[in-house]
């Protein structure tokens, strides 16, 4: 038996914390072939992307905008912010986010998948590969036999909203 306080008891503890920011449902998309999956409390919508209009002056990973049902929706493609080739044919679907009041569509290679996981299929993000990459993946989804990077919504929207675009227009584009 262990006593209040006693380092099992803490490990227990610290470990139990850790688990339960993890979601328990998920989208899984493909990019460039690798698997990712996104919390599915922060999807709103898929959605078949049929064009995109590019606009003047946005950031790099903004590929523009489409209208969905009478909305303006910017698209992100981003394969860039995760270190994925953007060789091949443009992704057209796309998969609507949001975090507050910012929203975007994140471009995906397939019709997403959603799947209820079990806490023992996170595991710790390993510390190799782009710092930039690391932050928008926060652990590795273990999915049967694949393993996929759980992605950072909110990281990736505040991402957006700073990503040099003229000032105000992007915040505006994402709400």
């Amino acid at each position: 038996m262990d006593l209040p306080g006693s380092p099992t008891q803490a490990l227990a503890s610290a470990g139990t914390a850790s688990r339960t920011s993890y979601p328990s449902r998920v989208c899984l998309i493909t990019l460039s072939g690798g698997l990712f999956a996104l919390d599915l409390r922060s999807v709103r919508e898929v959605f078949p992307v049929e064009s995109i209009t590019p606009v003047p002056g946005m950031p790099s990973v903004l590929s523009g905008v489409t209208n969905l049902r009478g909305v303006v929706v910017p698209l992100v493609d981003v394969r860039p912010l995760l270190g994925l080739s953007t060789a091949g044919t443009p992704p057209k679907i796309g998969v609507v986010i949001h975090h507050g009041a910012n929203q975007v569509g994140v471009l995906v290679d397939q019709v997403p998948e959603i799947r209820t996981v079990q806490q023992d299929q996170f595991l710790p993000a390993p510390q190799t590969g782009g710092a930039d990459a690391q932050s928008f993946v926060s652990t590795i989804l273990r999915i049967e036999d694949r393993m996929g990077g759980l992605l950072e919504v909110p990281t990736l929207l505040a991402h957006m909203d700073a990503a040099g675009a003229p000032r105000g227009n992007t915040r505006n584009l994402l709400r």
